[in-house]
């Protein structure tokens, strides 16, 4: 008996047959099962959008790419959430408003540099015009997160639950007050809406298609600038947590918070400079985001839950889980709405965001600690 339950239990031997049967299933019905519109008619469950890979390879090329530059655009913003999340234990649920409140700051900024007033197409700016709002951005929320951390959060470590609420009104104070006054720069005999969807321009050059060479995709330069940058930021917090005295600190932070502080380390600076870096982590998520979509109300909650879900996925306070379950989780969703059958032309798949929370309870079920988090 006590074979048969281990067997069957979570983590036992059904289970891991079931879910990697169920990852095959996936792979091959993109690979070969999928069928294009119309060879079945309506209602058949194989009928997507184009089709198989073998059907068209050029759409399941794009549709990599897709998911590698979301996943780019991804680790930018949920880096600074594990950041924090790993070091100091906190649960920023503010996350989310700091992306939104970046977004807003760097769309006035660029706004007010351009002359435009609004409405600026993209492309309409050169590099100046879209570095600097990033950077101001940055430097803006950077700050007021600082003073987040040090006004209301360093009095109340260890309390998970107490911290957790507070930047819950953090997070609801910050939203009101961006959809009470920004956007500021609306069209002339326009009024203006709180919280108005807004979008911000990227640079004039990479307003083009790459063309890649591999089964006739031309691509945009800059969904690849997107995934550049998500790159280099990865690299950016490798080199500062590895190579650096600041960084090697707050690893140790990670590993015995107790320790380090026995050691004679300030632990407080450390807390504080991680908070404030991966605020403008959020910030400059937004930028890039903003210049991508849009940004708007609603769009912290939503950043904040993708965020749970790549630190969820990847692990607590690891670098390498945040870029792993970015990717993951980028490549899932634009698979599922690529891939998954529709209601009607007018319709985008809601699937996607079914398979995305399938991919985290495969993880938490056969890795509770997420997959490269470690035990205790």
């Amino acid at each position: 008996m006590r074979e048969r339950v281990s067997a069957w239990g979570v983590g036992g031997t059904v289970p891991r047959i079931a879910a990697a049967a169920l990852v095959v299933f996936s792979i091959l019905y993109v690979l070969v099962i999928a069928k294009p519109p119309g060879e079945f008619g309506g209602g058949d469950w194989r009928t997507t959008n184009f089709g198989s890979a073998a059907d068209d390879p050029n759409a399941f090329i794009a549709t990599i790419l897709d998911g590698l530059t979301f996943a780019g655009l991804l680790f930018i913003v949920a880096s600074g959430f594990s950041l924090i999340f790993g070091l100091m234990r906190v649960v920023n649920m503010a996350h989310g408003a700091f992306y939104l409140l970046g977004g807003y700051v760097a769309y006035e900024v660029q706004q007010r540099m351009t002359g435009s007033g609004f409405g600026l197409q993209s492309g309409e700016v050169n590099t100046l015009e879209w570095v600097v709002p990033w950077l101001i951005a940055m430097v803006c929320i950077g700050v007021f997160g600082l003073g987040v951390q040090q006004l209301l959060l360093r009095w109340n470590q260890g309390q998970d639950l107490r911290q957790a609420l507070i930047t819950i009104a953090v997070s609801v104070i910050v939203a009101d007050q961006v959809i009470a006054h920004f956007p500021r720069t609306v069209p002339a005999g326009t009024q203006r809406f709180g919280g108005n969807a807004v979008s911000l321009s990227w640079p004039g050059w990479t307003n083009q298609f790459v063309d890649l060479h591999v089964a006739g995709v031309s691509y945009s330069l800059a969904r690849l600038v997107m995934l550049g940058l998500g790159v280099g930021v990865g690299i950016a917090l490798w080199l500062w947590l590895h190579r650096t005295k600041t960084g090697l600190v707050i690893r140790a932070g990670v590993d015995d918070r107790q320790m380090t502080s026995a050691i004679g380390i300030n632990i407080q600076t450390t807390f504080a400079i991680a908070f404030l870096v991966g605020s403008a982590l959020a910030a400059f998520g937004a930028v890039v985001g903003g210049s991508q979509a849009s940004i708007a109300q609603g769009r912290d909650g939503e950043w904040l839950l993708f965020s749970l879900v790549v630190v969820i996925i990847g692990g607590m306070g690891s670098l390498a889980g945040a870029a792993v379950g970015s990717v993951l989780y980028g490549l899932v969703f634009s698979f599922a709405v690529a891939y998954l059958p529709t209601t009607g032309n007018e319709c985008c798949t809601q699937y996607s965001v079914v398979l995305t929370f399938i991919l985290m309870a495969l993880v938490l079920a056969f890795r509770p600690q997420g997959l490269f988090g470690r035990v205790g």
